[in-house]
């Protein structure tokens, strides 16, 4: 049969099949390989004697936190109280590319916005849009819903965006407060922190202390380069350009020009900065 791991606890591993969850262990062969099952994994197992056959190829991985195949991460970004992070906003989403994840944008305390205000901000996410990202309010729940569906999807974001009364509304049997979300799942003080995906609908969603310290040290510099996805746009003279210190760089013109925004490529030159190889 075939299921996806759900939660490792030592050497079980939680199986989720047609809504049913067995508890498994691995076959000696899968260890010999090098091969280390993970949150996320799809596998064939056999349910009679509770044993993972084969972990089947990934479509991707995460270091920190140790989960696969994610299908599409949701960046919690707060407009205001906090306000908006466009710095964190573009290392998630440089994260996310790096690891081919669909990148969802949703937008929090919207509210909270003068008119003024609103125009300006709305005029940068508007850029994010073109860009080909989508862009939600946390005000569509049932449209977030239905993101969801037949999706393990990982939500992340700024500290105090929103993402625990966001879950609260996406699945009211947690039926807690604000705030309480992570002790309820086994995030409390004083519990062992698991990776863990769980079922809303016909989709999963991650539930993990999530990607706080992004570490993009391991990523060559090329990589992040492109991870900056308008920069390919933009054909430079030479391939290897970082759109840095080069001359004839499109990319630099591009940004003088006003074509790309001019605090996206700041916090690129920051990302090579901070993680040269």
């Amino acid at each position: 049969m075939k299921g996806q791991i759900v939660k490792i606890i030592r050497n079980i591993h939680v199986v989720e099949c047609n809504h049913k969850k067995y508890n498994c262990t691995c076959r000696g062969k899968i260890r010999n390989k090098n091969i280390t099952p993970l949150v996320g994994d799809y596998v064939t197992f056999d349910k009679d004697n509770l044993v993972i056959e084969e972990v089947l190829k990934r479509k991707n991985f995460f270091n920190r936190p140790l989960v696969a195949n994610i299908d599409q991460a949701i960046l919690v970004t707060s407009l205001k109280e906090p306000n908006l992070s466009l710095d964190l906003l573009d290392k998630l989403i440089s994260w996310m590319e790096l690891h081919h994840t669909k990148i969802i944008i949703c937008l929090t305390k919207e509210d909270l916005l003068t008119k003024e205000e609103k125009e300006e901000i709305f005029k940068k996410i508007k850029y994010y849009q073109n860009l080909g990202y989508m862009v939600i309010s946390n005000t569509k729940i049932k449209d977030i819903k239905k993101l969801l569906e037949h999706k393990t999807t990982v939500f992340t974001g700024q500290t105090g965006a929103g993402k625990s009364t966001l879950l609260n509304k996406l699945n009211p049997n947690w039926n807690l407060k604000t705030g309480e979300v992570s002790k309820a799942l086994g995030r409390g003080r004083h519990t062992t922190r698991v990776v863990e995906l769980f079922t809303i609908g016909s989709g999963k969603v991650l539930d993990t202390p999530g990607f706080s310290a992004l570490d993009f040290k391991n990523f060559p510099a090329l990589e992040l380069r492109d991870s900056f996805i308008e920069f390919k746009n933009y054909q430079c003279p030479f391939k290897d350009c970082m759109h840095l210190n080069e001359k004839q760089c499109n990319v630099k013109q591009a940004v003088e020009q006003g074509n790309i925004l001019q605090s996206r490529y700041r916090h690129y030159q920051k990302l090579i900065n901070t993680n040269r190889r």
